[in-house]
């Protein structure tokens, strides 16, 4: 039985140490586009910080762009303990998550959420 348990934690921390675990890596066009599918999946994302509000609701809503994407796609709203500074290079891994409603007129179809950022 402990060589069974060594075999799978084994096999688990290559995966995870390869990436073959790691969330996706998408554009934001992607993100936009196929967000229906990532419902509740961990997605990653690169981009530059065009926008920042630190501090609300316990979170900080930061909007990044990639150069992909038209009007309606190429902008993602990302919600973190962490935060940039506009114009930082990132890569931010988080949840997509629909139809969020803070109320008060603060209502978001697409949102990655409790994102990891790291800044570049």
């Amino acid at each position: 039985m402990k060589s069974i348990m060594l075999s799978i934690t084994f096999c688990l921390s290559a995966l995870i140490a390869t990436g073959a675990l790691a969330a996706p890596t998408k554009t934001v066009e992607a993100v936009n586009k196929e967000f229906a599918t990532l419902k509740g999946q961990q997605v990653t994302v690169s981009g530059k910080v065009v926008k920042v509000n630190n501090g609300i609701m316990g979170r900080n809503f930061i909007h990044i762009q990639d150069g992909t994407g038209g009007h309606n796609s190429n902008n993602l709203i990302v919600t973190s303990k962490q935060t940039a500074k506009v114009g930082d290079q990132v890569t931010i891994t988080g949840t997509v998550v629909l139809d969020t409603d803070f109320g008060m007129g603060y209502m978001y179809p697409l949102l990655v959420e409790q994102a990891t950022i790291q800044v570049h």
